[in-house]
């Protein structure tokens, strides 16, 4: 069976960052797929279920709303492992290339107040997982990575 690439990464020296986790050409065109990595895997305390919920929501709506990328953004959702999330944008992009929307995206939801966007049992499958204030905490958290980025938080470190 082959492996699947992320599988491959050593998440023992991962950080967070923004990492391509993968090109696929689909229709003649590539597509990228990011790894929004929130936490350091295995190092520190997994990001709470209520709060990567509503860090989902409100980070899909700012994206598909963002006036420079809303017609290249695929899709954004949160990874199973509970450390970060999957960003999935039409054409061929490196990491850098996304760190000031990831800046602008967080911003948001560091600064969110009101209602959750979706967020209503009509519109969402699990609409009482939702946890703005640890949303709001965590995402400034990473703002402190993405305002001090570097090298090793672009670029999937080396086995």
């Amino acid at each position: 069976m082959k492996k699947i690439p992320s599988f491959t990464i050593n998440h023992e020296l991962l950080l967070p960052g923004i990492y391509v986790s993968r090109k696929d050409e689909v229709g003649g065109e590539v597509v990228t797929t990011f790894d929004i990595r929130m936490k350091a895997p295995n190092r520190e305390p997994a990001l709470h279920a209520g709060a990567l919920h509503t860090i989902e929501h409100l980070a899909a709506t700012y994206l598909r709303n963002d006036e420079e990328w809303k017609d290249r953004i695929i899709y954004w959702g949160p990874m199973g492992c509970l450390t970060g999330n999957y960003l999935i944008i039409r054409g061929d992009y490196e990491s850098k290339d996304i760190v000031e929307l990831m800046k602008r995206t967080f911003q948001f939801v560091a600064g969110f107040e009101g209602d959750i966007p979706g967020a209503a049992p009509k519109d969402c499958g699990n609409w009482l997982l939702h946890d703005l204030p640890m949303a709001r905490w965590e995402s400034e958290k990473y703002l402190e990575t993405l305002r001090n980025i570097k090298e090793e938080n672009l670029v999937y470190p080396q086995n």
